[in-house]
């Protein structure tokens, strides 16, 4: 009996941190470059370092240039967040890796995309695995 108790337990405690989790939204919509958000919209560099607090964001250190594919339309009294992902030889282990940043840590250097396509955000939007 204690033995199929632990398994059972070892089973909840695996099958619970395996679940995905839907975070709260950070906004309703947002700018892209297409309708699909897959083209990069500018390139950013960091002015300051950016800690994630959560697995919808991801880290940013000074210097560090950042490309921006999308840029979420704050609902008032809301922050802004645009969405990207670093780039640069040192920190290969986080190139690839799209997640919110503040707006106001990043400068725009160069812009790709002039006009932009207003999209609804869905969950998938900030959702962590």
């Amino acid at each position: 009996m204690t033995c199929s108790l632990v398994i059972l337990l070892c089973a909840a405690v695996l099958f619970q941190t395996s679940l995905p989790l839907i975070m709260d939204k950070l906004a309703d919509s947002k700018l892209c470059a297409d309708a699909e958000c897959s083209y990069a919209l500018s390139l950013a560099t960091a002015i300051n370092d950016f800690t994630a607090p959560d697995c919808r964001f991801i880290n940013i250190r000074a210097g560090q240039m950042v490309y921006v594919y999308s840029k979420l339309v704050p609902e008032e009294g809301a922050g802004v967040f645009w969405s990207g992902s670093v780039y640069g030889e040192r920190y290969v282990d986080q190139m690839g890796i799209i997640g919110y940043f503040p707006a106001t840590l990043v400068k725009e250097a160069l812009k790709f995309k002039k006009d932009t396509v207003q999209i609804p955000t869905t969950d998938m939007d900030f959702y962590c695995d």
